[in-house]
């Protein structure tokens, strides 16, 4: 018997947002390399390798984030426990809108996530880290 999906990822990123915070990326760019601000990059390390990275975002997969919020398991991190604010970003912000609303439901707070993800980012001339090669590649000029 197929499948009957009653809820898409649409409506699931749009009640996300009713829940918590969205930042413009110019906002979200003024935050880069503040002390009171966690960037969590949640997009996956093919992602990071291709398109490049913000300098001094923390880098947390999709899949881990669960993981790495909870500190009674064993995969806490510890930039997780701090008293900062945690602001979540993805390629699009799709992915990291319900990470953030993830996050906050966890407990973490304060969160958010940037509109448009590191795409806007870039767009917005936010700074960016080039890519690495994968490995075998050569380096890019």
């Amino acid at each position: 018997m197929p499948q009957t999906i009653t809820t898409g990822y649409k409506e699931l990123c749009a009640a996300a947002e009713r829940e918590i915070e969205t930042l413009p990326v110019a906002e979200a760019v003024k935050l880069a390399g503040r002390d009171d601000t966690v960037l969590v990059d949640i997009r996956d390390i093919r992602e990071l390798q291709r398109e490049g990275r913000v300098p001094g975002a923390f880098h947390c997969p999709r899949g881990m984030l669960e993981f790495w919020i909870d500190p009674n398991g064993s995969y806490f991190k510890p930039v997780f426990g701090q008293d900062k604010k945690f602001v979540f970003f993805c390629a699009g912000g799709m992915r990291s809108a319900l990470a953030a609303q993830t996050a906050q439901r966890m407990g973490l707070k304060p969160v958010a996530h940037i509109r448009g993800g590191f795409g806007a980012w870039k767009t917005a001339g936010g700074p960016v880290e080039a890519p690495e090669p994968m490995p075998g590649e050569p380096k890019k000029s």
